[in-house]
């Protein structure tokens, strides 16, 4: 019985990674970061009530929600990504979103360690204005 499921489990694993276009560090990176920005967003509504989601600043399960679903649209996109590298027989497409969405989250989970009260150097504080007020 083990053996069937840890060679289940195998079988899945393997599917997932052929599909994101196998398992390096571009993905675990975005990944890891997803996570952290998740976690850490978290951190800040639950225990700080700083969040800017919501107008009390204390966690609102719809937006965890919506995040989750943002991450898995990001995914989505991820594998579209992939599939592009196959036709063109390329392998710059998939890396190029991943580091592309991995940006954004450190942006985020920089904005979130600043919203913790962690203190921030001062260039990074200038950038995020700088990268906040192009997108306003």
């Amino acid at each position: 019985m083990k053996e069937t499921v840890c060679t289940v489990f195998g079988i899945l694993g393997s599917g997932i990674a052929w599909a994101f276009g196998g398992w390096d560090a571009a993905l675990a990176a975005l990944l890891m970061c997803m996570a952290v920005d998740y976690i850490s967003g978290s951190i800040v509504a639950l225990v700080f009530h700083r969040s800017t989601k919501s107008e009390t600043g204390a966690y609102n399960s719809m937006y965890g929600l919506k995040g989750l679903c943002k991450k898995g649209l990001m995914l989505l996109f991820v594998l579209v990504a992939v599939q592009i590298d196959r036709v063109l027989g390329a392998d710059y497409v998939r890396d190029a979103v991943c580091i592309g969405f991995c940006a954004n989250e450190v942006l985020s989970i920089v904005e979130n360690l600043g919203l913790a009260g962690i203190p921030m150097p001062e260039a990074v504080v200038k950038a995020l204005e700088q990268l906040q007020t192009k997108h306003s």
